[in-house]
């Protein structure tokens, strides 16, 4: 199934060319970037990547298409998305198998978590596009949130389908048009993503992708002056260089930036289940998703019994070829990353942590491809670098702590405020902890993942937000009209005259 991946894209031209302005395009540089199977470290195939001109055409592309698309009516956009999501779902397994052949994911996780989570992206975006009131009533004011303009989205690897779709899908509900720039290390599924744009009949220039690297691509979208606001996800270091170029043009900036989540574990918590799925958490994904709860914050007098159901947990971890049925998880995403992780285990046991399990090289009888050792730290203090630093593999750092008030101090103790969680029996201590954390999300004793919550970061992890109705919203201006009304309320026949103005502006 691969190695069709590979011919699907090659033999349809999709590898040589960039999706704009509806058609797939030759880039009019010469700079190419090879893919990377991270479990066998072999490159698989080249893509070509779109320099500064391409990002002009693509925004020009973007900025005709803005004039229909964004005085469209909500409902014919969500008609249009509801085609988006129902052909994610049903070329699932070709996103799945194309996710882990980029990146690495175990197919079970790609197919069960990496394309349906994607998926939900389109679906919460389609559900608002539909019932989101995009003009209301303030005495003789109507206030109306109208779309943003061009957009220019910057994806990572680590999650490739599911930061697109998070982008994607609430910027086009809005009515904004975008330009996209996946990550050059995971292009496939980002390319299979425009087809799907394309077959969904979306009109030309609502959506375009240029793949390229940040100097080149990113930058110039970030720059461009008639793009109007940048959505990025990917590392604080990156973020601030976008936010640098956007500056002199003062675009919106949205950011989802790093992450050193806590997991912070009350006196009281059923350690039976708050250990191993604290774990879980931790290494979904190879420890590779921003939020995850990489610091374990845990009772000292517990701490020995903490550490014996966290080795019980990694011992049902199979690290393995990410195809097999067998494998929960595969390599991490690429070169770099392998090096980074490898680093900062060293850091680990420099600094004097405790290892409980794992650490150096890679799993027995696994001697090529970027796989990791599960990694356990113990007795880690929050001043070392393991409880500080964004490492972005299965690398869990356990930190006991003496009073409830001291876990506060060492769940904020970070630049970071983007993800956390909270475990205890008393639900009312859980709550009284989790608002005191400087996180944009928390989780108390892991309730299911909600697409519809408001995700994104305080201090250095970022600002803006993604997901659900926020999400939405983040792609709106707001606009007040005085005087619209004579002061009363107004009636029926108004409110429908306000809400089709954009489709009698489109028809006209």
């Amino acid at each position: 199934m691969n190695s069709s991946i590979i011919e699907h894209l090659m033999s349809a031209g999709r590898l040589d060319r960039l999706f704009i302005d509806g058609e797939w395009v030759v880039p009019q540089g010469h700079a190419r970037a090879a893919v990377v199977d991270p479990s066998t470290e072999a490159q698989i195939a080249e893509i070509a990547l779109g320099s500064a001109s391409d990002v002009a055409a693509a925004v020009a592309a973007a900025r005709r298409a803005f004039n229909a698309w964004s005085v469209s009516s909500a409902q014919s956009r969500a008609l249009l998305l509801d085609r988006v999501h129902a052909l994610i779902l049903e070329r699932t397994e070709l996103f799945a198998q194309a996710i882990s052949l980029e990146m690495g994911a175990a197919i079970s996780m790609a197919r069960s978590t990496q394309v349906p989570s994607a998926a939900e992206h389109i679906r919460v975006a389609r559900d608002h596009a539909g019932s989101y009131p995009f003009v209301t009533y303030r005495g003789d004011m109507a206030i109306m949130r109208e779309a943003f303009g061009v957009c220019g989205l910057i994806t990572p690897w680590n999650w490739p389908l599911y930061q697109i779709t998070a982008k994607v899908g609430p910027a086009l509900a809005a009515g904004c048009t975008v330009v996209l720039k996946p990550s050059e290390l995971s292009p496939l599924s980002a390319l299979l993503f425009a087809e799907v744009i394309q077959d969904a009949d979306i009109p030309p220039g609502v959506f375009n992708l240029v793949n390229g690297n940040g100097q080149d691509v990113g930058a110039a979208l970030s720059a461009h002056p008639d793009v109007d606001m940048i959505s990025i996800t990917g590392s604080t270091r990156a973020g601030v260089l976008v936010a640098q170029a956007a500056a002199p043009t003062v675009k919106r900036v949205a950011q989802e930036l790093g992450g050193k989540s806590p997991n912070v574990i009350l006196p009281d918590a059923d350690l039976a289940r708050a250990v191993p799925a604290g774990v879980a958490a931790a290494f979904r994904n190879v420890g590779q998703s921003c939020s995850a709860p990489t610091r374990m914050i845990v009772p000292r007098a517990r701490l020995e019994e903490v550490e014996r159901l966290a080795l019980d947990a990694v011992s049902s971890i199979v690290v393995g070829d990410p195809r097999s049925q067998h494998t929960t998880h595969g390599p991490v995403a690429n070169r770099a990353q392998f090096n980074r992780v490898q680093e900062m285990i060293g850091i680990g046991l420099a600094e004097g942590a405790r290892l409980v399990c794992g650490g150096l090289g890679r799993p027995e009888g696994l001697e090529r491809g970027f796989y990791v050792r599960p990694t356990i730290f113990s007795a880690v203090q929050t001043q070392m670098k393991i409880a500080q630093e964004e490492i972005f593999g299965p690398v869990l750092a356990v930190i006991p702590y003496d009073t409830v008030e001291e876990a506060v101090e060492i769940a904020n103790d970070t630049v970071y405020g983007l993800g956390a969680h909270v475990q205890g029996h008393d639900l009312g201590a859980a709550r009284a902890v989790a608002a005191r954390i400087r996180s944009g999300q928390v989780h108390i004793n892991h309730p299911a993942w909600n697409p519809e919550a408001p995700f994104g970061g305080y201090k250095r992890s970022g600002n803006g937000r993604e997901y659900g109705r926020e999400g939405l919203e983040e792609y709106l201006e707001t606009k007040a009209i005085l005087g619209f009304l004579d002061g009363a309320a107004p009636s029926p026949a108004e409110e429908t005259s306000v809400k089709s103005t954009r489709d009698a502006q489109e028809q006209s």
